[in-house]
């Protein structure tokens, strides 16, 4: 009995010294600040752009309208 537990002892510190072996956990790549503020600053520019295209064709519908009621 006491073989059969050496035994299992030694496999499950063989396959435990394996597994941290093979899953090492790679490091996380480095964060560039500037590169995040350029790409929140180009967002918001997209962002007032879309909104201004946006503001233009609804005043442009409200014109049109307003033109057709009138006629």
């Amino acid at each position: 009995m006491e073989d059969k537990e050496k035994i299992n002892k030694g496999q499950f510190s063989e396959e435990l010294g394996s597994l941290t072996e093979n899953h090492v956990v790679p490091s996380a790549p480095k964060v560039d600040l500037n590169n995040l503020i350029k790409r929140v600053k180009d967002e918001e520019k997209k962002s007032k752009r879309q909104n201004l295209v946006i503001s233009a064709a609804a005043l442009s519908a409200v014109a049109v309208f307003g033109v057709i009621l009138t006629l």
